[in-house]
């Protein structure tokens, strides 16, 4: 079967190869691909920013179909359309598994990273780590919601913004989109959007900022955020990979306000310990979501709220995807069409 995988080299490209039909084991369930979402993670998988693994299936964006299942499975038949998402499996009895926070169980499994992920025409799942896709929401825009929407989702839920009240979203790529919709449309907060791309930040607010603010074209960011919110925003998610972004966030928020960090760019923040302290502000980082948030976040898309910006490029384009990704060109999300191999 054709499959991206991070080549022997490992310097941040890949390849399109054949590999092997994984065999189905106990507990596991077999995807026939349909579609793929291509995210910043794998960029830093394939140019080995967490630990190179060569010869690693990428993809933690899939959406397919089930067409085989193991022994001992109840939770999917045959015909079931799932989900191949970066949390792939906990262990299940870790104090994080055990208190709704299995994301950050210390023996988890990523898909695309420690385990071969959905970039490939068919996958293996832990069965009762697959979450459902509901009836109504489309399966291509369900590929980015797999990872970027419920990463932004759980973002959103953890910095406690509430109705009315003012987020920034750092970052309005294919996350930050996505956390413009959900702050906006399920929450009901005013959304200011900043990135330094224009075409990222039309899109932002055709998709429901109130306020968008170019990071090049404003001497100072935080104290324009001050001015249109007075005072500060109530919170601030970043998706940027971009450390000027983090550090501007904390300025940006009023005092008892939240900066959630989610992009991973290699440097570190630097926060004013005074403004830390003296004005309350929570500064926390979100992983992804757990299986329930995966769900909750499905059925927002199903519902018509949230609706992903996608764009679908062939499986043989992928390599070209990857460099257009890290050059930062893509607006929305990239999506690699298996069902069109079928």
């Amino acid at each position: 079967m054709k499959a991206v995988v991070v080549p022997e080299h490992v310097d941040g490209s890949v390849v399109v190869t054949d590999v092997l039909v994984p065999e189905v084991g106990h507990g596991q369930a077999l995807v026939k691909l349909e579609y793929s979402g291509v995210c910043h993670t794998d960029l830093h998988v394939a140019a080995g920013d967490f630990g190179k693994v060569p010869g690693r299936v990428l993809g933690h964006e899939g959406i397919g179909i089930v067409t085989e299942v193991g022994e001992g499975v109840e939770s999917l038949k045959p015909g079931d359309r799932v989900s191949i998402a970066w949390f792939f499996q906990g262990c299940g009895h870790c104090e994080y598994c055990t208190s709704g926070r299995e994301t950050l169980c210390r023996t988890v499994k990523n898909a695309g990273y420690t385990v071969d992920g959905a970039m490939s025409e068919y996958a293996l799942v832990t069965a009762d780590y697959a979450v459902k896709v509901p009836e109504g929401l489309d399966a291509a825009q369900a590929s980015s919601i797999t990872c970027a929407g419920v990463t932004t989702y759980k973002a959103t839920k953890e910095s406690q913004v509430r109705p009315g009240q003012w987020l920034v979203a750092y970052g309005a790529g294919g996350l930050g989109n996505l956390a413009v919709q959900y702050a906006k449309k399920v929450f009901g907060a005013k959304v200011i959007a900043v990135d330094i791309n224009d075409d990222k930040l039309k899109l932002a607010a055709e998709t429901g900022a109130d306020v968008t603010i170019n990071g090049r074209e404003v001497e100072d960011v935080p104290a324009k955020i001050r001015e249109v919110t007075g005072g500060g925003a109530q919170a601030a998610v970043v998706t940027a990979v971009s450390k000027v972004a983090f550090n501007q966030a904390v300025e940006s928020v009023r005092a008892g306000g939240s900066v959630v960090a989610v992009g991973l760019p290699p440097e570190k923040m630097e926060l004013s310990i005074a403004k830390i302290v003296l004005d309350g502000i929570r500064v926390l980082g979100s992983l992804v979501g757990t299986r329930q948030d995966l769900a909750e976040a499905f059925q927002f898309g199903a519902d018509g709220l949230v609706v992903p910006v996608v764009q679908l490029r062939k499986v043989d384009e992928a390599p070209q995807v990857f460099e257009e990704m890290g050059a930062g060109k893509i607006t929305g999300r990239m999506v690699l069409d298996f069902a069109s191999i079928w």
